[in-house]
């Protein structure tokens, strides 16, 4: 087994740029986190993958995530596991879906072990980010995730053309 190196990681980033590529373009992001240190560094993150010119907008409580989404429905969601005083993203995820939101949601979480990730995916959410892993490699797996159907589907037009 290969020991993580910075080689490896860059590889790893390297890989997953190539990958996005086949991705559906993504525009418009809402970011339901309380804490303003992670929501910068989550915003950053999209920023350094699609550049400036994507719609990031954030939301600090469930009632204004609430307001976010029946404005203007985002094309996905990072929704943190715990926001303040006590709302937790099992209970946060059906608000927003009743609101209307159909499309998916990333849940970033600073206690997530592998119970609580079943909770969550079981929930609603595509996936779960732990905070400490939040860069570039794992939003793009995460994406990934999310864009999976899209991306097979291109794969067997493509293939159904080619046979014709």
């Amino acid at each position: 087994m290969k020991s993580p190196t910075g080689g490896n990681f860059l590889a790893k980033k390297s890989d997953m740029t190539r990958s996005r590529k086949e991705l559906p373009a993504i525009s418009d992001f809402l970011i339901v986190e309380d804490e303003n240190f992670d929501a910068d560094r989550l915003r950053a993150t999209l920023h350094i993958m699609f550049g400036y010119a994507i719609q990031v907008r954030r939301a600090k409580t469930l009632g204004s995530a609430l307001d976010a989404v029946i404005e203007r429905r985002p094309e996905l969601i990072f929704l943190d596991d715990y926001l303040k005083p006590s709302d937790n993203a099992t209970q946060t995820i059906p608000f927003l879906r009743r609101c209307g939101y159909e499309g998916p949601i990333v849940v970033v979480s600073g206690a997530v072990d592998r119970h609580r990730r079943t909770t969550l995916i079981k929930a609603g959410a595509i996936d779960v980010i732990h905070k400490d892993d939040l860069d570039s490699v794992r939003v793009a797996e995460a994406l990934e995730r999310v864009h999976a159907p899209a991306v097979a589907a291109k794969a067997e037009a493509a293939k159904a053309d080619a046979q014709k």
